[in-house]
């Protein structure tokens, strides 16, 4: 008989002291990055979405934790989706910037418009994804890539922070090689995942397991 009664989720309220990430893809990047291939390039937010998106902002700064770590990948627009996030009225914090939740490097493909990425492709593209998992860009590197990089950094993370909850602005392709990881599936299967600007996905480790909460929670729209 499973004697884990106290892993149910019965209950609207999350457990305390279990070791917890939830991950936030940062919001819509400007109209003309989004023409291109910006895999891990540092490109700014959409100012239109800013404003329009507020209410996702608020949604939330209200569903975070409060005593939460914060964490961001480098490149900028983790950063300021975080820090919208926080004067939306989650309040400030101070946030670590973790390089392995950044997006997949596309090389040198970075900057290509999407319509002259086929003609550089040695695999068929994923039905979800720019590339197959299994293709690594010139310079670059693969999905399968990526979530080693990924699983490796959430598995230190949680030697690190054992019982706390953590918020990772990150990326949608890293946020799919995090549940790679977690489901222990390859990464063709994760990129089946939905992963949307400003989405929530919530993911715990205890020590038997990794379990799943929630996958592309989207609020306050």
């Amino acid at each position: 008989m499973n004697q884990n009664h106290g892993h149910f989720l019965d209950t609207p309220k999350l457990q305390d002291g279990v070791t917890r990430f939830w991950m936030i893809r940062h919001a819509l990047v400007e109209e003309n990055a989004r023409m291109k291939l910006y895999g891990a390039l540092d490109v700014p937010l959409c100012p239109e979405s800013l404003i329009a998106q507020r209410g996702m902002y608020q949604a939330l700064a209200a569903r975070l934790p409060r005593n939460a770590l914060w964490f961001t990948s480098p490149l900028s627009r983790t950063q300021h989706t975080a820090r919208a996030i926080q004067e939306a009225g989650y309040g400030p914090a101070d946030w670590t910037v973790e390089p392995g939740f950044t997006e997949q490097s596309m090389g040198d493909w970075h900057g290509l418009r999407h319509h002259e990425l086929p003609d550089q492709l040695t695999l068929a593209p994923h039905l979800f994804w720019s590339v197959a998992a299994t293709e690594c860009p010139p310079g670059g590197e693969s999905m399968l890539a990526v979530c080693a990089r990924v699983g490796e950094t959430m598995d230190r993370m949680v030697r690190a922070h054992p019982g706390r909850d953590m918020v990772v602005v990150s990326h949608g392709g890293a946020i799919r090689a995090g549940l790679a990881h977690a489901l222990r599936v390859h990464a063709e299967t994760a990129l089946h995942f939905s992963i949307q600007n400003l989405s929530l996905t919530i993911v715990e480790r205890f020590p038997e397991a990794w379990r799943i909460v929630a996958v592309n929670e989207l609020l306050g729209i």
